[in-house]
Parts: C-alpha cells; structure tokens; sequence
C-alpha cells in the first residue's frame, strides 16, 4: 500500500470472507478506500504486505442484512461488475459500520442522480406496499421451511430455549425478505405481529419489555431478546426452557464482541479467533470464525484473572513470531497463560479494560 493509499483510509479490520472457488471462510484484513476495498492475510501474528484481492467499489451492490447461510446472520454480500463477495463481520454493530461506510463511499462514486424516474417510482411503490402488508401473510413467510426465519436455540440466564430468535434476527430477516425497508419499518412491523399474538416473548429482557415498557416500545430490536412462534402455533415446534449446569458459563449477557489474534498454547502459532465476553457470570470464550459462532473452541472464567498489557518493543517472554503489536496476556486463575493481539492499540485498550471490569469478585 503506498503512501497516499496508506493516507486515505476509511475504515479498516478482520472480517471473514467467503472463498470463490471453494466456498470455504478466512479471515482476512480489510482495508476501505474511497474507491476499493482491499484485503490482505495474517500469518504468524502479522499482517502480509502484499494484498490478497480487491473490490472495485464503482456500481457496487450491497446486501444487508443477508441471512442465506445458516449460522452466519452477520453476512453481508457485495456485488460488483464482475463478481460477488460474501463478507461476515464479529457483531451486528460493526457489520452496520462496514456496510455504512462502504455505502458511503459507493454513493460519492456514482454520478449526481443515478436513479432513473421508473426506479425513483418503483422504491416509492415499495414503500407504499409496506402500508397494505397482510400480518397472516408476512407469519406464513415466517414458518416457510426453506425461506422461513432461522429457529435456533439460545441460552439465557442458565436457561437454555430452543426453537426461538433474537429480535433483532426477526428485523434483519424482514429487511432480507424485503417486507420491510429500513430497521424502523422492521420494528413497527415486529411489534404489530407481536400484538397480534402471533409471537411470544421468551426470557427476561423480551418479557420485561413487554411489562414494563410502553406499548411503541415492547418490542426490542435486540440481539439478546427472544421470541417465539405462541403456543397455539404448532408447524414448528414448542419452545422449550431446560436448566443445566453445562450452558451457565454461555447464559450471561454479551458485553463485548470482537476479532483478536491469540497464540496458541502448544504449537505457539497466532490465529485470528472470535471473542466473546460475558458478566453474570463473568466468561472469556472464543471461537474459530471459519466455523461458527455456535460453539466455542475454548474459554476461561473471569473471576481473578489478571490482564496486562505488553509492550511493542521487542518480543516479551512467552511470545513465539513476528507479531504485529498492541499485545495483551491474561492469566487464568488456574494460572494459564494467554498471549493475544488486539487489531489497534485502541481496541487493546478496550479489551483490558472489559475483562478487568469482569474480573473482579
């Protein structure tokens, strides 16, 4: 990347891609420019210094939410000319972060009005349908097999509830299937098909909401809400609550979502993994970002690790590679050892100061 390249940055991180030959999903290293996004790879805690590919971004399409892969809601897709890229982000908020800043940097590309009269006449005739949409219609969608919204099992508070999804799940699959333009319009959507008794809250948060909050506001566009289909409804499934030892350390609320670099423990090798971390009760986990974000591939409980930040010059004791920086080691009250990279001292920062908080007690 040259100088005025390394200048005009718009955004930059990890985000998972999915190949376009074999479909198979890395993580690589984005970097947003006003007119490309460039990718590159990580190898041994550092990033190559040559690009991997590029994504013209004049005439780009994009697609968010895109919810046609099972276990991945966070993807969205771009297309180009010649292709299309399927792009997944850590949580919810950064992919609407990439997805508005590559947006932004399409719009500046495109001519004053691109937009011809008869495609300014059918985005009005869209939005005026949303007004006439039929709710058994809109429910009947929902239950669709192949089409239908992704049922899946969540933990909360130790409780695990199987054949339910998040609120916000429920507005990105009504934004997909375009029966709703915007997140607003989702919501007021949600809500009438909540009012309706079409659905039922399930859990805390979502039962809490709908008790305590006013009627515009019962519904929550919210990635840890749980609803359901209601109980008269039988096409797919009763939910159903079992209390079980085994899910408590995955039952706590999402704190904080992001991809770091972690070393590993025997070959010492540096992969780019999903941490997740939760309070009440306070847990690390992390996850291979290739696979899912289902079932962790490790973890440790936060109560009485220490955290410290590592400095960048020179390679500390412990650390195996040419490493990037913004280095950070955790040790487990088991007295393991983690050695992990943050993507910016920023972030590093952040970290620190996530688990310290969730640390104590």
């Amino acid at each position: 990347m040259d100088e005025n390249q390394q200048n005009s940055i718009l955004k930059e991180g990890f985000l998972v891609k999915r190949g376009h030959v074999v479909h198979n999903w890395k993580v690589r290293w984005f970097v947003l420019l006003p007119d490309t996004l460039l990718y590159y790879k990580y190898e041994g805690g550092k990033r190559d210094s040559s690009q991997r590919g590029r994504i013209m971004l004049t005439e780009c399409e994009i697609t968010c939410p895109f919810l046609e892969y099972d276990n991945r809601p966070l993807v969205f897709k771009l297309r180009t000319k010649c292709s299309e890229h399927f792009l997944e982000a850590c949580s919810r908020e950064d992919r609407d972060q990439w997805v508005e800043g590559i947006r932004a940097a399409v719009k500046k590309l495109r001519p004053a009005d691109s937009l011809t009269p008869s495609q300014h006449e059918t985005v009005e005739l869209r939005s005026l349908q949303l007004h006439d949409v039929s709710l058994n219609q809109v429910v009947d969608s929902m239950y669709d097999v192949h089409s239908g919204i992704k049922l899946s099992s969540h933990v909360e508070q130790a409780s695990s509830y199987s054949n339910c999804f998040t609120g916000s799940a429920l507005v990105d699959w009504l934004m997909f299937s375009q029966l709703a333009l915007t997140r607003v319009e989702g919501v007021t959507l949600a809500l009438a098909i909540l009012e309706e008794g079409f659905l039922r809250p399930v859990g805390l948060r979502s039962l809490e909401a709908q008790r305590s909050r006013g009627l515009s506001e019962q519904f929550l566009d919210d990635s840890t809400a749980l609803y359901s289909f209601s109980e008269h409804f039988k096409k797919r499934g009763s939910v159903k609550s079992e209390t079980s030892p085994s899910t408590s350390e995955l039952s706590g609320k999402v704190m904080r979502r992001g991809y770091l670099l972690k070393q590993g423990h025997k070959r010492k090798n540096w992969k780019v993994r999903l941490f997740v971390l939760r309070s009440q009760p306070g847990y690390l986990h992390y996850y291979d970002p290739s696979k899912d974000d289902i079932s962790p591939v490790g973890g440790f409980s936060l109560r009485g690790c220490l955290v410290s930040a590592l400095e960048d010059n020179g390679v500390p004791s412990g650390v195996k590679g040419n490493v990037q920086g913004n280095l950070l080691k955790i040790i487990t009250q088991s007295e393991a050892h983690y050695y992990i990279q943050a993507p910016s001292r920023q972030e590093k920062m952040d970290w620190i100061e996530a688990i310290k908080t969730h640390s104590a007690g």
